[in-house]
């Protein structure tokens, strides 16, 4: 090809991808505020849940088990995938694989949280076995974990279908809509730090987690309890 030629030829490949990883169209600014607001819709459902676990365990004097632990890592595994995402929109350098590298990393979380809800499940699944835990609507927290994991699994899908035109878009800095991005943000943080200073008073100073905890073994080993 003439040198002019292949110069042009450069020049309309660089325009496709700028506008494959940065859509201009008002369609696609609209899917990328969805998606989000979606991938904090996800951050925010599990902190909600994480927190009602907390209430279960402090109010209602519940225990998690080691598997109870397991499924709570893999939510918080899962939503550091949404969380990169996030973040990387905000300061506007979010690209197509920056974006499937976060949401493969959500998958991953669930794909792990998921089947330790599924090892717990077969473990109470016999005839006439009470299970761990009181139920909830008529089934057991590890069994609505085991939901949660699979509506991600869902979202993860669809938002990898909906590629490159459902890049998120993060909105303004300094603006409303940035205020309560960042306060969710935060939200999460605060409950991944309660985890983990949560774990640290249940197993004290052992290697793992009883498997069926009464109390904090910190503060009995520290007590003497």
């Amino acid at each position: 090809l003439h040198p002019r030629s292949e110069l042009l030829m450069a020049e309309i490949v660089v325009e496709e991808t700028r506008i494959i990883e940065d859509p201009q169209g008002d369609g696609s600014r609209l899917w990328g505020a969805l998606t989000y607001w979606g991938l904090h819709a996800w951050v925010l459902a599990y902190c909600v849940v994480m927190l009602s676990a907390f209430f279960i365990q402090f109010v209602m004097g519940e225990f998690p088990c080691p598997l109870c632990m397991l499924q709570r890592y893999g939510m918080i595994l899962a939503t550091l995938g949404a969380l990169l995402v996030i973040m990387q929109a905000r300061r506007g350098v979010l690209t197509t694989a920056r974006y499937a590298q976060g949401l493969g990393m959500g998958l991953v979380g669930v794909l792990a949280g998921a089947s330790v809800s599924i090892r717990q499940i077969e473990l109470h699944i016999l005839p006439g076995d009470p299970g761990y835990g009181e139920p909830f609507l008529r089934l057991h927290l590890y069994t609505w974990a085991f939901i949660t994991f699979a509506i991600v699994m869902i979202y993860v899908g669809v938002m990898l279908m909906l590629m490159p035109r459902g890049i998120p878009r993060a909105p303004a800095a300094g603006s409303s809509a940035h205020k309560v991005s960042t306060v969710i943000i935060w939200l999460f943080i605060g409950v991944v730090a309660a985890n983990v200073i949560a774990i640290i008073f249940l197993e004290g100073f052992a290697a793992v987690l009883p498997d069926d905890p009464t109390g904090y073994n910190l503060i009995d080993q520290l007590t003497g309890g």
